[in-house]
């Protein structure tokens, strides 16, 4: 897509002294291109990275990060946008607490145990991270109206932000989503359409249409941008522990960039000087419904074959996800390894995390904890070494597995010895 003039113009303020971004770079074979709308190498039509200047990023210090706002923007000397205040696309996502774990470590036998709790954002879920980057970088860019495909917790978000900064949204999902994502992102008022099809086929057709219209679509032309949201979810765990790094994370996988970015920020704040460089591992975690990372993990090899979605975690339901063959790459690296559980283990993770806790995860939730329990079991995880798992989203938005399963312990006349003859009063 080419660049209107009117944006063309504006383009330029993503290259700002205060910005550490400089460029586009190929993930495969290195290429590079100017910052703007575009996602593929046209020389091996690899995925693009953001590329950032070495010296821009040694001036961000812990003193600067601790100065800054209670939320992701906190690392904005780290971001490829928001660099300029008066177009920064915020709700205020980001700083969610990193909660210690302790009953849930004793019930599966662990010594230290935190759950990063992205459910605590503005739309409930770690998606806010990587719109508020990539919508920023949209206005940067000149763009007025952002669009995506979701399995649901991104359409939310991003309508949600669009709203409150008043650009136009167009967001596409499968028909089948939850009814509490499709609610909650045709509340905001943008444009809400269902696809009858799994995700792959929405996020081929938003491909079909970031040609044919000039949008910022945020997990397509500006997807570079979009991405490196999710280095806030390492950055904050580093800094929450005092500047350290874990020795392990558990981290959910869709099209598996999230886990490839926090691994990256990681890696960043060691090199930068920000944490002592101490090794780590990363596990990633997959629903059997949906498996194509795990099943390449288990057989060795490095690619990823697609795979038709069916299991209850929807909004890890990419048969063909994008970074697949990345996280491969990252858990191999650390030392860690990427699993999957079934939709009734998923279940059980999340009444697991509930129980425990008092954490209501949604099903990537359930897969997370599921899957540390299979890791345990298996003698992939340590139980003795400081562990953060992820927990990506609000179990609010996906009620539907638990109807039948949770309810009510008893239901009762209104009468005391109605109360007492169900037991309920007994210690």
């Amino acid at each position: 897509m080419t660049l209107a003039p009117e944006r063309a113009a504006q383009s330029g303020s993503t290259t700002d002294d205060a910005n550490p971004a400089v460029s586009l770079s190929c993930r495969h074979c290195g290429a590079t291109y100017p910052l703007g709308p575009q996602h593929v190498c046209f020389e091996c039509f690899a995925p693009l990275e953001i590329a950032y200047d070495e010296d821009r990023l040694r001036r961000v210090t812990r003193a600067s990060i601790e100065a800054g706002p209670q939320n992701l923007w906190r690392y904005v000397g780290l971001l490829p946008a928001g660099h300029d205040p008066a177009r920064r696309v915020s709700l205020g996502a980001g700083f969610t607490p990193l909660r210690p774990a302790p009953r849930l470590a004793a019930e599966l036998g662990m010594k230290t145990l935190w759950v990063k709790d992205d459910s605590a954002n503005p739309t409930h879920s770690f998606k806010d991270r990587v719109v508020s980057v990539a919508l920023s970088a949209a206005r940067d860019l000149g763009f007025t109206t952002v669009a995506c495909a979701s399995t649901g917790n991104l359409a939310h978000s991003v309508a949600a932000h669009a709203a409150h900064t008043g650009l136009r949204s167009i967001v596409l999902v499968p028909h089948d989503l939850e009814d509490g994502k499709t609610v909650s992102t045709a509340v905001y008022g943008g444009t809400l359409v269902a696809i009858k099809g799994n995700y792959d086929d929405v996020n081929k057709l938003c491909s079909q249409l970031a040609d044919e219209y000039e949008w910022a679509f945020v997990n397509v032309n500006v997807r570079p941008f979009y991405a490196e949201g999710s280095k806030t979810l390492g950055y904050e765990v580093a800094e929450q522990l005092g500047w350290r790094l874990p020795a392990q994370v558990v981290i959910p996988i869709a099209s598996g960039s999230l886990l490839t970015k926090v691994d990256k920020a990681f890696r960043e704040l060691g090199k930068l000087g920000l944490v002592e460089p101490t090794p780590y591992k990363v596990f990633g975690a997959q629903a059997a419904g949906c498996n194509p990372v795990a099943a390449a993990f288990e057989r060795g090899v490095d690619t990823v074959s697609p795979v038709r979605p069916s299991t209850i975690a929807k909004s890890l339901s990419i048969g063909n996800p994008a970074d697949g063959p990345y996280a491969l790459d990252v858990a191999r690296r650390t030392g860690g390894a990427i699993t999957d559980v079934t939709d009734d283990e998923i279940i059980e993770g999340m009444r697991l995390l509930a129980r425990t806790e008092g954490i209501f995860g949604e099903t990537a939730g359930g897969v997370t904890v599921a899957n540390l329990r299979r890791q345990l079991r298996e003698g992939l995880l340590d139980p003795d070494a400081e562990t953060v798992i992820y927990n990506t989203g609000d179990g609010l938005k996906t009620l539907d597995p638990l109807v039948g399963i949770a309810g009510p312990t008893a239901t009762i006349p209104p009468t005391l010895s109605a109360f007492e003859a169900a037991g309920l009063g007994d210690d």
